[in-house]
Parts: C-alpha cells; sequence; structure tokens
C-alpha cells in the first residue's frame, strides 16, 4: 500500500517534481559560478586597481545570486505543495483503512496508537518529503559541483577533500545509526502517552470517585520521564552531528590556507584561486550540513514509514464478498447456525455453537452472567467482527456474502455504551439517516421517551452535545441512542443492554410505545433484569459461552437451571 501510495504520488505530481528540480538545478548551478566571479574580481580587480572590472563582474554577481533567490524560494514553494498533498493522501488512505478494521484490528494496535500514526507519523514522512523536494536535488549538484570547480581552480589543493568530505560522511553516518534505534523507542512512547492520557481524560470521572489523582500523575510522569529520556538521547545524538560537521569544515579551512601559503608564495597559487577554493570547500561542506538536516529527519521518518505500512498492510478480518449479494428478498429474518468466537490470544472461545433463529414480529431476549458472551453475539450480526466458526445469516444471506452497506441499513445498533458524536442533537440522530424530517426526528425521540427533556433545551433540536455525549446524563444518551436506531427505521433492532439507565417507569412506558412501532421488524435485547423480559417470543440463555437454553419464559423455567438460578437471584434481591 505504501509503495502504491509513492507511486500515486510520483504520478500525481510528476509535473511539479520536475518543476522542483529544474528550480534547484538553475540554483545550484548559479551558487556554482559566484566564487569563480569572486576570485577574478580579486586577481584583476582589486590587485590591480581596475574599478570598472569589478563594477562589472560585481553586477554579474549580484544577478546570479538574485536568481538563486528567487529560484530557490520557488523551489520551496512547489517542494511544499508535493509534500502536503502527499501528507493529505497517505492521512486519507490511513484513515480509510482504519475505518475498515473490525473490533479485532482496532484492538490490536489500540485507538491512541492509531491516532499517532494518523498525525504524528504522517507529519515526519510528510517532513521529510518537503525536505527531500527542496534539498535532495541541489545538495548533490552543489557537492559534485563544486568539487569539480575546485579541482579546476587548483589540482594540488583539492587533494585535501579527498580526507575531509569522507571523513565527514563516515562521522555524520555513524551518528545516524545510533539515532534510529531512539526515533523507534520515541515513537512507541509516544504511543503510551497518548494511551495514558486517553485513558485519564476519559476516566476522569472515576480517577476523581477512588481519589487516584497521586496515581495518575506519577503514572503519566512515568511515561513523560521516559519519553523524555528518549528525545534527550536523540537530541544529544543530533546536537553532537553539528559540531562535527564544523569542526571539519574549520580544519578544512585551516589545511587549506596552510597548505596554499606556500604555493601563494612560490607563485603556483593566486589569492583569488585561494579564496575561491576555500568558497567551493564552504559550498561543499554546507550542502553536506544541509543534506544533514534532511538525513537527520531520516531515521525518525523511516520508524515512522515503518509504523505507517504497518497498518497499510494489515488486512481485515472483515473482509467483502468479491462479488456481494445487493439485493434481499426477504425482511428481518436472523439464523445463527453453529457460530463460535475466538478472540487471538485468547485461551478459550467466547461463544461455543450457538443457534436460534430470530424471524420478524418476534422480539428474542438474551440473557446470561456477565462475560457470557452477550455483547460479542450481538456485534456478530453487523460483523463488527466475524464469527471464527459457524454462520450468521440475514435475510438468508450469509453476512460475510452481504454487501456491507446493504447489511448495514437493515440493521439498527444501540450499542451497550451508547456514543454521541459533538454536534447538535439532530445531526446525532440524522447520523442514521442524513434525510430525516423534524417531524421525524420528534417522532423517534417521543418513542425513546427522549422528548420531554429535548424541549426543555433552550434550543431543542439544535441543543449542542458535547463529544461522547458528556453533556447529557447516562440515562438521556442511552434514549438518545434509541432515537437514532429508530430514525434509520431498520429491519432488524440490536438493543444491547440498551435500558440499564432507565429506571422501572421509563423502560416500561418506552417498551410499550416501542412495541407497535418494531411489530413487523426482528428485535434482539440484551438484558439483565429478567422482568424486562419474561414476555419475549424466545429467551436464549448463555453461560460462560455456551447455550444453555431457548424457549419462552415459562418454558425455561421448567427447564433451564441456569435460568432458574438468574430468576431466583433476582427475585430474593427484589424481596431484600
Amino acid at each position: 500500500m505504501l509503495k502504491q501510495l509513492l507511486a500515486q504520488f510520483l504520478r500525481k505530481y510528476r509535473a511539479t517534481l520536475i518543476v522542483v528540480v529544474l528550480l534547484q538545478l538553475v540554483q545550484a548551478i548559479a551558487g556554482l559560478f559566484l566564487p569563480s566571479l569572486n576570485a577574478k574580481i580579486i586577481d584583476q580587480g582589486v590587485l590591480k586597481g581596475d574599478t570598472s572590472y569589478i563594477w562589472k563582474t560585481g553586477s554579474i554577481m549580484l544577478v546570479f545570486t538574485l536568481i538563486q533567490v528567487a529560484f530557490s524560494i520557488s523551489a520551496i514553494y512547489f517542494g511544499s505543495q508535493a509534500s502536503m498533498g502527499a501528507g493529505r493522501d497517505i492521512r486519507d488512505a490511513l484513515f480509510h483503512r482504519g475505518t475498515s478494521f473490525s473490533a479485532r484490528e482496532i484492538g490490536h494496535f489500540g485507538a491512541p496508537s492509531l491516532i499517532t500514526r494518523i498525525t504524528n507519523d504522517v507529519q515526519q514522512v510528510q517532513m521529510l518529503v518537503q525536505m527531500s523536494c527542496t534539498m535532495m536535488i541541489a545538495a548533490p549538484i552543489t557537492v559534485v559541483g563544486a568539487i569539480v570547480m575546485a579541482i579546476r581552480e587548483d589540482t594540488g589543493l583539492s587533494k585535501l577533500l579527498m580526507i575531509s568530505v569522507p571523513a565527514l560522511s563516515i562521522g555524520i553516518g555513524l551518528i545516524i545509526f545510533r539515532m534510529v534505534p531512539q526515533y523507534r523507542v520515541m515513537q512507541e512512547r509516544i504511543d503510551h502517552i497518548n494511551q495514558v492520557l486517553r485513558e485519564q481524560i476519559i476516566g476522569i470521572r472515576v480517577v476523581r470517585a477512588f481519589v487516584r489523582e497521586p496515581d495518575e500523575v506519577k503514572r503519566f510522569q512515568t511515561g513523560n520521564d521516559a519519553l523524555t529520556e528518549t528525545s534527550l538521547n536523540a537530541g544529544r545524538l543530533t546536537a553532537f552531528m553539528f559540531p562535527t560537521v564544523m569542526l571539519i569544515l574549520n580544519a578544512s579551512m585551516v589545511a587549506a590556507v596552510w597548505v596554499a601559503g606556500d604555493r601563494i608564495t612560490s607563485g603556483h597559487m593566486k589569492i583569488g584561486a585561494l579564496v575561491a577554493f576555500l568558497s567551493y570547500l564552504a559550498q561543499i561542506i554546507m550542502s553536506i550540513m544541509m543534506a544533514t538536516f534532511m538525513v537527520m529527519m531520516v531515521p525518525r521518518a523511516t520508524v515512522c514509514a515503518e509504523r505507517i505500512q504497518e497498518v497499510l498492510y494489515t488486512p481485515s478480518s472483515v473482509v467483502t464478498a468479491d462479488n456481494p449479494v445487493t439485493e434481499l428478498s426477504e425482511h428481518g429474518h436472523l439464523e445463527m447456525r453453529n457460530v463460535s468466537f475466538h478472540y487471538p490470544g485468547a485461551q478459550q472461545a467466547v461463544l461455543t455453537n450457538v443457534c436460534f433463529t430470530a424471524r420478524p414480529g418476534q422480539t428474542t431476549a438474551i440473557i446470561g452472567s456477565t462475560g457470557s458472551g452477550k455483547t460479542t453475539l450481538l456485534g456478530l450480526v453487523p460483523r463488527l467482527f466475524d464469527a471464527t466458526a459457524g454462520d450468521v445469516f440475514v435475510d438468508g444471506v450469509n453476512v460475510r456474502d452481504l454487501d456491507p452497506e446493504l447489511l448495514w441499513s437493515r440493521i439498527g445498533l444501540v450499542p451497550q455504551k451508547p456514543y454521541l458524536f459533538s454536534g447538535t442533537i439532530a445531526s446525532n440522530l440524522r447520523y442514521a439517516d442524513p434525510d430525516a424530517t423534524d417531524d421525524d426526528l420528534w417522532a423517534a425521540l417521543e418513542i425513546a421517551q427522549a422528548t420531554d427533556f429535548v424541549t426543555a433545551m433552550p434550543d431543542q433540536l439544535n441543543a449542542r452535545v458535547a463529544q461522547g455525549g458528556t453533556s447529557v446524563s447516562g440515562g438521556q444518551r442511552q434514549r438518545l441512542a434509541i432515537a437514532r436506531a429508530l430514525v434509520r427505521k431498520p429491519d432488524v433492532f440490536l438493543f444491547d443492554d440498551s435500558f440499564s439507565a432507565l429506571d422501572l417507569a421509563t423502560d416500561s412506558r418506552l417498551r410499550a410505545a416501542l412495541a407497535p412501532h418494531t411489530a413487523n421488524a426482528t428485535v434482539i435485547i440484551v438484558a439483565q433484569r429478567v422482568s424486562t423480559i419474561k414476555n419475549a417470543d424466545q429467551i436464549l440463555v448463555l453461560e460462560d459461552g455456551h447455550q444453555v437454553g431457548l424457549g419462552t419464559h415459562d418454558e425455561l423455567l421448567e427447564t433451564c437451571p441456569t435460568y432458574q438460578e438468574i430468576v431466583a437471584s433476582q427475585i430474593s434481591e427484589e424481596a431484600a
């Protein structure tokens, strides 16, 4: 995928890159003429007292300088356009790849790491592209051209370049070799810092409730100190690079002046040639130092590119069929045949051989102890992840063979932890159907028993909602999530313990209002309270991922010991 992005970048910005190359070429060539012209001014103008020659040659130097400045600015402008476009394309590819991941891949990478890769990692690669576009051409041309021009000025003195240039290359190479592992560790520790911050911000209420602020401060400080230490190690290596370059530059100039002194005295070399040679030597070293700026970014950008490539090359475990089904004749029929699911790395399966059929107009309830696999079972229907064994059928077609858009259009999911996006109540409800009218939204809010608190808000449907829905209570958030699912008007409703934050009176009114609206739909409800599901058409009982019962409330009371224990425990709690 990264190679494809690079090829796409070269195709898309071919003309821009050609312009950048030409601009840098002219810029480098113009710079190479300046020392020679300066040498002529010294030898033929200053030493001979020819003022007109000085003005004439100086004017030519000024023209070359202006050309160099203008072309340099233009190269940076077009190079920036290309690099910004490359960053945009990589971010776009990462975003689309991330949204195609199932819950399994999201859990593998982790949200903090994915955010870091889409932002910080892409920025590092983008900066390297920009530096490459502005220095990659000019620096080598200047180095090669300056070496040729220096040899042209004085062949004997040019032997110094055989020592200074290799010494500089070896010194920089050793420093960069040590920087690569430091930058790799740095990116991992940035991931860790993002993870800690994300947990602390999202879980701030829990932190305060248990008075764990000091411990969280220490946890953040530990991660922050580790990142600081790695950054300092990389910074020390970076700081060591510039003195190395300047040491070799100054040593080379001292050696050049020392050797040239005797040659000038003996008449084998002119003063202007020495000045030109020193200028070319400075150009060579400074071009290498400019390239060093780019080379310094290579280790970190390489690590970032590897992390980007890891995301782009990771296939989603939820794969769309080559020729997906795009039309369905049935509506609301759901069936699971010997469904099992095993999380990667887990010792035991979460679900094992679950079988049931849900039809339109029926309500199927799923109950079981915590960790029995209820939420996982619901997640298999919209393909948040795929079953590791067995098959899930919607309207008679295996979900693996269905077009994802068609599958999701048939399903209305209310997750266990409802999430609202930053925006307004209307924008959150229209997330299910962008074409829904205000009347549709109010109708859904009426069924979800949310009309009272929405009408009490000053802006009603246009009332602002904070990210995650933190500006409303847990019960209000659940009712808005239910209303959002109702706006879609799906064939299959999936309620994952979606009534847990509601009081019994609100729960009762909501279910009564929901019944006529879902009369022709298939309803799957995950619940904890037996009293709220005993009127369901069928109840599926799970225990440690195994199906231990399936039937009506009365049938299960006679045949399912696990269900009997659940009922008995809740009756004893209510009696107490």
